[in-house]
């Protein structure tokens, strides 16, 4: 997944760091942020859809009282589908965040070189108060980007596994669609025998 990869690499120093974050940059500038908003906007209708089509499935199970095979496998696409959407959604909002971060840590960092070049040579209690806040401000920001990894750790894991569930429960829909399919064949020709032998005995 693309974003997964971008997400490593804001994390971890690497050489195409920066050149992701300028990337990011770039994005957010001009049309931009009409695009992503207009995406996740998109997403977030068809999650939206996808949760209300769940809903009717459940409510019409519910009101018929018998478990359809069709709507399991229904209410079990529907569940992927909205699960991954769910962490398409998160994954855009923690690059995001992770960006902005990142940025404001550069802009905090270069402010304080330019606050210890302006206070070098002489004792400055005001500039050495507003080192300090920067510098706590850093540490704040330090923990937040170490929980973003660690949240990002636990839902890289989440999709992966996600991911797997599809898989199965795609080759599972496949095979119960079969038997449905040949379950109503063996009924169709029971009615057709039956149909028969009441017809040789009138």
């Amino acid at each position: 997944m693309a974003q997964v990869g971008l997400i490593m690499t804001l994390l971890f120093r690497t050489p195409f760091r920066k050149l992701h974050i300028m990337a990011l940059d770039r994005l957010k500038r001009g049309r931009g942020p009409v695009v992503v908003k207009t995406v996740a906007a998109t997403l977030i209708v068809v999650l939206a859809s996808t949760l209300y089509s769940m809903l009717k499935i459940q409510r019409r199970a519910i009101d018929a009282a018998l478990v359809n095979p069709t709507d399991q496998v229904l209410m079990s696409k529907h569940m992927l589908e909205a699960s991954l959407m769910g962490f398409v959604l998160f994954l855009g909002l923690m690059i995001d965040r992770l960006h902005h971060y990142i940025r404001e840590l550069w802009f905090l960092r270069k402010t304080m070189e330019t606050e210890k070049n302006q206070s070098h040579g002489h004792e400055d209690k005001k500039y050495a108060e507003e080192l300090k806040l920067l510098e706590k401000e850093i540490v704040i920001l330090k923990t937040k980007i170490k929980n973003l990894k660690s949240e990002y750790e636990t839902k890289s894991k989440e999709v992966n596994a996600a991911q797997a569930e599809a898989k199965a429960v795609s080759k599972q829909s496949e095979g119960l669609l079969l038997e449905y399919d040949r379950l109503l064949e063996d009924n169709q020709n029971l009615q057709n025998q039956l149909d028969s032998i009441g017809q040789c005995s009138s």
